[in-house]
């Protein structure tokens, strides 16, 4: 019972529960937003509201940590010998996840050393300069003519396939391509103007080659 009391003793004194708390609450709405950002502005092409849910626990899990070693030495050179066995072998193939995810990591972080207002303010900068960063590279649409166009095809020029999308589409944009066993496997955003015009990309890409297939998705609530 004595050793109890003293470890209590102990928490009270090195942790400020109400002040956990707030932090650990502002985390997470913090995370949310950053979520509800990526999920509306956001340009990859996987699933962004389901990828966006891991940034509330992610945030939440640093957040935990850095509160729990910021005051022990002994605890941070414990985490660092415990992650430096741990691997993680989830692929991420769109550099625009990895920036989410470390800005969702540093939320984590600046929150957990008990700055909660340098968190908050540096997201509020952060944010507007991500959307008004994307005028300069790529246009936004936010009509409902937008589509996935998924090219698996034996002809290797990718010029060519990209020039007759151009011509026939307002927008074309290459958002994925693999190379597989001398094939091609290409995906792209188009804002589609009308059936007629699928299928006139649908015959001029057949006519490259018997070899390719193409699929079109509907996709209303893209962002390009």
């Amino acid at each position: 019972m004595l050793q109890f009391e003293e470890y209590l003793q102990d928490f009270n004194n090195t942790v400020d529960i109400t002040s956990f708390l707030i932090n650990l609450i502002l985390t997470a709405l913090l995370a949310l937003i950053l979520r509800w950002f990526y999920a509306r502005f956001g340009h990859s092409v996987s699933n962004r509201s389901k990828f966006g849910m891991n940034f509330v626990p992610l945030a939440l899990t640093t957040f935990l940590i850095i509160s729990v070693i910021k005051s022990s030495l002994a605890l941070s050179l414990g985490l660092v010998g415990a992650l430096s066995i741990v691997r993680f072998r989830a692929a991420i193939k769109d550099p625009e996840e990895l920036t989410y995810l470390f800005l969702t990591i540093a939320i984590g972080l600046v929150t957990g050393a008990d700055k909660p207002i340098l968190a908050a303010l540096a997201l509020a900068c952060i944010l507007p300069i991500i959307y008004f960063n994307q005028f300069g590279s790529k246009r936004i649409f936010n009509k409902d003519d937008k589509m996935f166009v998924n090219i698996n095809t034996d002809v290797l020029d990718l010029g060519n396939i990209s020039e007759i999308l151009k011509s026939r589409f307002d927008y074309v944009e290459l958002k994925r391509m693999d190379q597989r066993n001398e094939k091609l496997d290409l995906t792209y955003i188009c804002n589609i103007t009308s059936p007629q015009t699928l299928d006139d990309v649908r015959k001029t890409l057949s006519d490259l080659s018997d070899n390719t297939s193409m699929s079109f998705v509907d996709k209303p609530d893209l962002m390009v």
